[in-house]
């Protein structure tokens, strides 16, 4: 027995007329294609989850509505994508503004049904962590130590994070000098073979 969210409810009874019927025809496809779904409402619009996933959404604006599916990378239909990135309304099948506008019925519980299969095989969407930028010391600051040969020994015997620590120390003094007093406490530093932290050490 499909169960209502008296919120959605209260959110189409709310939209703009010609939005009513298209939200309703949505809802109950989305029933019919996931008897399990659970309806909620996220960010503002009426969402619905299965197996505790977000599965899709649906939204009433002044003069459209949208459709779209959370996982849409992960459903295998590239018209999903490309429609989601040309057409200027959210959602995956452009501005609907009537009945007329939306895939015919097969098609909509087909999408649904592939959205439901990816919770069901447990994919998602993994995000790559950006690739790390070495810190590069600033040219300045490498020619000073390059005068003092300990220093220069204990600089080039570091880990990247301990030159980081010393170059941006020395190199985001808001005076010059400062920056100058940095520089020689870091290269005298250097010389007795510290680390810019060596006092909590």
């Amino acid at each position: 027995m499909a169960i209502y969210n008296p919120a959605i409810d209260a959110y189409i009874a709310k939209s703009q007329s010609f939005a009513q019927p298209i939200l309703e025809y949505i809802r109950e496809l989305v029933h019919k294609a996931c008897p399990d779904v659970e309806e909620k409402i996220k960010w503002s619009m009426p969402f619905f989850d299965y197996k505790g996933k977000m599965m899709c959404h649906m939204a009433a604006f002044k003069q459209h509505c949208a459709f779209g599916f959370f996982q849409a990378v992960l459903m295998d239909e590239p018209m999903l994508i490309q429609n989601a990135e040309s057409e200027t309304a959210m959602g995956h099948l452009g501005k609907i503004t009537s009945l007329k506008d939306l895939p015919p019925e097969k098609r909509i519980i087909g999408l649904i049904k592939k959205a439901m299969k990816v919770t069901d095989e447990g994919k998602r969407v993994v995000k790559k962590a950006a690739p790390k930028t070495e810190y590069i010391v600033p040219a300045y600051i490498t020619a000073a130590i390059k005068k003092n040969k300990k220093a220069l020994a204990t600089f080039e015997a570091f880990s990247p994070s301990h030159r980081k620590e010393y170059g941006t120390w020395i190199d985001e003094a808001k005076t010059e000098e400062t920056k100058n007093k940095r520089m020689a406490q870091a290269i005298e530093w250097m010389a007795e073979g510290k680390s810019r932290h060596w006092k909590y050490k």
